[in-house]
This record gives structure tokens, C-alpha cells and sequence, in this order.
């Protein structure tokens, strides 16, 4: 009896030891990656195009009128309410969030937009349903949000904008960038910009990689663009040139 109670100690001492290992080594892994990260500062931008820098992420706000659509919604609820009055921009305005994925850098500052709809992709809805995670013990939340889903290639009228949801499936299963207007590219962690150019997202961060790199090829094909924004690398007022020599 006590050698059966000393190997069940000695199994789950090794398990506790071996999560250790891996969430020393995933912490000090991701805070590497994150230090690459450039969001731009909190500020207008152009064509009624604003964004808030909350820490490692940026949220792009397209106003018409008096109200807004945002893309995305933060890393944190504190940092997105100092965002907005930063830029004097009330959060009840904002009448929907368009979310490229659901991880929490990108969904953390949700309730700040009570009285927005939600988007997601129909394939992201397997990241907050359990169905699919990172990691077995952990999965994305909206923390009980409602939300409605989006089709590939679906087109939704927003504030006198048509919005159109391009999947590309590589970081999350579910992972969409949204067009507005033909003209404005907004791609969330689908790629990164570097010097202008664009490149592949931080693998360490992907849960598919080589999804993501075929996936991605579809956003280099859009006649009518002219802008993109990435969530952590800032933005490009030219797309064509952006684009131009992604492989």
C-alpha cells in the first residue's frame, strides 16, 4: 500500500515538474516573440481610420457618421478605455466589433463595447466552444458574449460599408481578415509588415504554420486594395508594394 502511494507521488511529482518546464520554457518563448512586436501609437490615421496601441496590439476604429466599427478589441478592457478617450470617442458608439480571431489579445477588451454585435468567422467558433484550444486545459472565451458568425468570402453592410471576411486559417482555425470597401486591408496575426514589406507571422505564436503560409497567399490578390493593417506591425499605405514580392 505505502509503495503504490509513493509511485502515484512520484508520477504526479514528475507530471507537476514537466508542466513547469514547458510553461517556464512557452513564458520565456513568447516573451522573446513579443518584443518583436511594433504596434503603432494611439492616434488617426486616415479616411476616418483610427487606432488604439493597448500594449502589444493595435484596434482600428472606421467611423461613419457618429458611430464605429472596430476591428478587434484589445488586449485589455483599461487599455482600450484609454484608447477611446485619448481619442475622445465614446465606447457606446462603437455598433459592432469585427474579431479576426479570438485569442485574448485580440477579445480581452470586449466588454468595453456593450452595445456593439460581435463577429467571428464560422470556424472560429470551434476556439470558443471547446471544441478546439491551444493547449488541452485552456481555451479562447468571449466570456459568454453573443455573437454572430461569418462565412469566407461573405459580405456584410456595416455603417454604409460593405465588408467582406476572407479566411485564412493557419494562426487560429479560424482566423479572418476583413476587406472594407475593396480598398482597406485588415489582416489581424494572418502576416507581419517589415520595412513596408509583408512577411510571415511569429511561428512561435501559429498553431498551423504551413496553413497559414498557403492560406496568406489569397490576401496578395486583391485588385482594389490599397492599405493594410496587421494588429502588431503597424500598417502600409500601399498595398501594392507591400505585397509585391511575397512567396
Amino acid at each position: 500500500m505505502k509503495k503504490t502511494i509513493k509511485r502515484i507521488l512520484w508520477g504526479l511529482g514528475i507530471i507537476l515538474a514537466l508542466l513547469f518546464l514547458f510553461f517556464g520554457w512557452y513564458g520565456y518563448r513568447a516573451s522573446s516573440e513579443m518584443k518583436k512586436l511594433r504596434p503603432v501609437e494611439t492616434a488617426y490615421l486616415i479616411d476616418s481610420i483610427y487606432t488604439i496601441k493597448d500594449d502589444i496590439a493595435n484596434v482600428y476604429l472606421i467611423k461613419n457618421g457618429n458611430s464605429y466599427v472596430s476591428i478587434d478589441a484589445g488586449n485589455s478592457a483599461e487599455g482600450i478605455k484609454e484608447g477611446l478617450k485619448k481619442l475622445n470617442i465614446n465606447p457606446d458608439d462603437i455598433a459592432a466589433v469585427l474579431l479576426t480571431h479570438t485569442d485574448g489579445d485580440h477579445v480581452n477588451g470586449l466588454s468595453v463595447f456593450a452595445k456593439a454585435t460581435v463577429y467571428i468567422s464560422k470556424q472560429e467558433e470551434q476556439m470558443v466552444n471547446g471544441e478546439t484550444s491551444r493547449f488541452a486545459f485552456f481555451k479562447n472565451s468571449l466570456s459568454g458574449r453573443a455573437y454572430t458568425t461569418i462565412e469566407d468570402g461573405q459580405v456584410i453592410d456595416l455603417l454604409s460599408s460593405k465588408i467582406q471576411g476572407i479566411l485564412v486559417p493557419g494562426h487560429t482555425p479560424g482566423s479572418m481578415c476583413f476587406l472594407v470597401n475593396e480598398k482597406y486591408l485588415f489582416i489581424g496575426d494572418a502576416l507581419s509588415l517589415k520595412d513596408g514589406k509583408i512577411d510571415r507571422f511569429n511561428q512561435f505564436f501559429n498553431m498551423d504554420s504551413e496553413t497559414a503560409a498557403k492560406s496568406t497567399a489569397k490576401l496578395t490578390q486583391l485588385p482594389n486594395a490599397q492599405y493594410i493593417f496587421t494588429a502588431h506591425y503597424g500598417y502600409s499605405n500601399d498595398y501594392k508594394n507591400a505585397v509585391l514580392s511575397w512567396k
